[in-house]
């Protein structure tokens, strides 16, 4: 009963399901997603080429970390609750999931990208992993130039450029002080155990902050704690010191969370809330021209080019703009859903929490349509009142 999960050794959210299967000790296979299998046989199934994917034993398909995180928690494997029984707990969750996912774009790019004086040997070996097998040395070499070629034109519309590389390293220094110092005080982002919100923050902190060359050994210099924490996330054996680990790997008691989780949750308001507000906005407008467009229409959203465009916002006090992905909606309304479940007074108090830390703007930025997945694609949903 072993699950096979296609994807690469450097991709983002390969590292996002891979991590749940490793630390929840899920029976599975790593493919490359250069192989023969995925192109000539799971490529054709899901309509596009795309990481990760997993086969369970029975031959299903499932596309997207979160879909496949998802889907294996409700197999059972997960050794504790990764979705908090508490309401503000829960919300906090869905907040990191989201920000790991596409807040950490910037830093996780540059840092990949811009230092191939150190990166590049490995980076040729990683890309491997997306390239037939048995190409010769030119045609490697010819394959790896157009794949790294498109992805450093994705760190441009991702806001990497030469004006920003000194904010980016400035931000991403701040970001690994502020972790650095919740994490050496507890052994997850929650408390005791792993939850959702370690898992979406490990994709970029492990595949391009944690194990590229340039920015693994600034992690392992300047941030030590943080390190150990992304060993963590890839072991079924995890591994600490009892006497961080809350109560019995118990999480944090939601009405009084450390303060060292709200200053990075302050973090975020500040780097990360001008953007997904603006992209928001900018959803709007563009769905506010596009009438035609029906419900379960595919947004065709993972792709540098999607049909919204780069919009601009302000970060960091310089202007900067970047892509619009309807993926990021997605993720949003998951957090979107979890507050719209809670109670009134639950709702209150997560209010509160979010308020302290700049936050609050999230539950009402909503896009007048939603994007569901199907059939392993992201679709247009029905207007949202």
């Amino acid at each position: 009963m072993t699950y096979t999960l296609f994807g690469m050794a450097g991709s983002l959210y390969t590292a996002r399901a891979r991590s749940y299967m490793r630390m929840n000790a899920v029976p599975f296979a790593e493919v490359k997603a250069g192989s023969e299998e995925f192109t000539g046989e799971i490529v054709p199934q899901i309509g596009r080429w795309i990481i990760p994917v997993i086969k369970t034993p029975e031959g299903a398909i499932i596309q997207d970390g979160a879909d496949i995180i998802d889907h294996l928690d409700a197999a059972g494997f997960s050794k504790s609750p990764i979705y908090p029984a508490d309401p503000k707990l829960l919300a906090v969750a869905h907040l990191f999931e989201l920000f790991g996912s596409h807040g950490l774009l910037r830093p996780a790019m540059h840092y990949r990208w811009n230092f191939d004086e150190v990166n590049l040997p490995f980076l040729r070996e990683t890309f491997r992993d997306v390239l037939p097998s048995g190409l010769p040395k030119d045609a490697e070499d010819a394959a790896f130039l157009h794949a790294s070629g498109r992805m450093r034109q994705a760190a441009v519309v991702f806001g990497v450029k030469p004006d920003t590389y000194t904010l980016i390293e400035e931000s991403y220094a701040q970001f690994l002080s502020l972790m650095e110092q919740h994490l050496r005080e507890h052994p997850f982002i929650l408390g005791g155990h792993a939850t959702i919100a370690d898992y979406g923050l490990i994709g970029a902190m492990y595949a391009h902050l944690g194990r590229d060359p340039a920015p693994l050994h600034l992690m392992q210099v300047s941030a030590p704690n943080v390190f150990r924490w992304v060993e963590r996330m890839n072991m079924a054996e995890t591994f600490f010191d009892a006497a961080t680990a809350g109560s019995d790997g118990k999480l944090f008691d939601s009405a009084n969370p450390p303060e060292s989780l709200l200053q990075v949750m302050r973090f975020i308001s500040d780097d990360y809330l001008p953007e997904i507000t603006a992209h928001v906005a900018r959803a709007n407008s563009w769905l506010e021209r596009h009438p035609e467009v029906e419900t379960g229409a595919q947004t065709h959203n993972k792709s540098m080019k999607s049909g919204m465009g780069l919009t601009p916002f302000e970060w960091r006090g310089t202007q900067i703009e970047t892509v619009v992905a309807p993926y990021r909606f997605y993720l949003l309304q998951r957090l979107q859903d979890a507050f719209d479940r809670q109670s009134d007074e639950d709702q209150s108090a997560t209010l509160t929490v979010f308020e302290s830390t700049g936050l609050e703007s999230l539950f009402n930025l909503r896009t007048d349509r939603r994007i569901e997945r199907q059939d392993n694609q992201e679709i247009w949903g029905e207007r949202q009142s």
